[in-house]
């Protein structure tokens, strides 16, 4: 697996190369679910990650093969007006689910890329589902969104934090995509550039659709 050489820079006590919070376990841009990691301000996590968003992100065909797909389990979300939707209702089609959160670093750095990646794949059979882990609900979703000029990311919650026992991570930014079948194809761990040129295609041959 290649990702983008990384350079270490300490900001605030906060030392990114493989990302560690105080009080947390990270390595390789990636925060570790065992020990949560900590708000180090939201600012400096935005800001941190623009300075270090190329050393941060993993290529995008960094990902890891589940052989045999695992049926998606039954995880239910809550859409930005409050409605209550599972993984379920995607059958059919492809999906990007990302499980991140405004206090995560390398989550924070791979944003743009998702956004964009959102734009490429609007209208077509491959839904990208970015399931944030805040507790701060709609509102601070929403503002992180407007912070950073998101505009092509629909807002997913998790308010009774069903992800992390239901999905069992070690760690996020964790990114599974499931097939139209609704099986688990394959997983990434960490800030990955969901923006590479060949993203689109990766996808698409991961999920089995074409065009």
């Amino acid at each position: 697996m290649k990702h983008v050489t990384r350079r270490a820079v300490a900001l605030g006590g906060l030392a990114v190369a493989g990302i560690r919070l105080p009080g947390a376990r990270a390595a390789g841009g990636f925060c570790h679910a065992g020990n949560h990691c900590p708000d180090p301000g939201l600012q400096l996590a935005e800001a941190v990650a623009a300075a270090n968003a190329a050393e941060t992100l993993h290529s995008i065909r960094s990902y890891t093969l589940l052989a045999p797909p695992v049926p998606a389990p039954p995880l239910m979300m809550q859409a930005a007006d409050g409605s209550r939707r599972g993984l379920v209702q995607f059958a059919g089609q492809g999906v990007v689910l990302n499980l991140w959160a405004t206090w995560c670093v390398p989550c924070v750095a791979e944003m743009p890329a998702l956004d964009q990646l959102a734009a490429k794949l609007a209208g077509s059979k491959i839904a990208v589902v970015p399931l944030s882990l805040d507790r701060g609900g709609k509102e601070t979703v929403a503002a992180f969104y407007k912070r950073l000029s998101l505009q092509h990311l629909a807002i997913w919650l998790d308010p009774d934090g069903q992800a992390l026992s239901v999905l069992k991570p070690r760690g996020i930014p964790t990114t599974l995509i499931i097939d139209p079948k609704s099986e688990i194809r394959a997983r990434y761990e960490g800030a990955v550039d969901w923006a590479a040129p060949d993203a689109v295609d990766t996808l698409r041959q991961l999920v089995g659709i074409s065009g």
